[in-house]
């Protein structure tokens, strides 16, 4: 491993570790129930440590957006070209559990769960979220609409990007409510449902 990766490793551990107390922090406190300090503390290094990280405490309990479109980039690239399959929705299946499954080894049901009590409970933790789902969407709809072509539209390829977006909330869900299940299994069954209930024709 090279040492710029080591470092980069490095840096994402950390930042997870920050992150990771804050939402324990925020989860028994509140977001305005904890200090810097005791962030800090919590996480095992020093303050300026936690500023070289994150602004304040929303952002350290949003956490940095690590998991970036170049991680996946090679899926992204076979479903752009038409692939796997050739089929837009089976595509979408397969490129979106393959994601999800790349990272299943490092998920933790009880931290899921903490953070979509957060989500729910946090307006401010909601609003940064929403906002980087968006971002998501829009990111999403544009591969759609380039790999199918100007006559798919633009509505109809954001639309196809909220619903996959959406299937991805109610796996988490699933997920946490049966962790013997990977995460990545809950999303094929969600995309399952939702496609055959979409596909029903009375």
């Amino acid at each position: 491993m090279s040492e710029s990766a080591t470092t980069t490793s490095r840096r994402e551990r950390t930042s997870r570790t920050i992150s990771e107390c804050a939402q324990r922090l925020a989860d028994l406190h509140g977001l305005d129930g904890f200090t810097m300090e005791q962030l800090a503390a919590a996480a095992g290094v020093s303050r300026r440590t936690v500023f070289n990280y994150f602004d304040g405490k929303l952002e350290a309990v949003v956490g940095e957006d690590l998991g970036d479109r170049g991680r996946h980039e090679r899926l992204f690239e076979i479903f752009g070209r038409g692939g796997p399959n050739g089929e837009l929705i089976a595509d979408l299946r397969a490129a979106a559990v393959a994601v999800v499954a790349s990272d299943d080894e490092d998920l933790d049901p009880q931290a899921i769960a903490r953070s979509l009590r957060l989500l729910r409970r946090e307006p401010r933790v909601l609003h940064v979220i929403h906002l980087r789902l968006e971002e998501a969407c829009t990111q999403l709809a544009e591969l759609i609409e380039t790999r199918e072509g100007p006559a798919f539209g633009a509505e109809r390829a954001r639309v196809l990007a909220k619903i996959l977006i959406s299937i991805f909330d109610l796996a988490l869900d699933a997920f946490v409510e049966d962790p013997s299940v990977t995460l990545a299994d809950h999303v094929g069954r969600t995309f399952d449902t939702v496609h055959d209930l979409l596909g029903r024709t009375s």
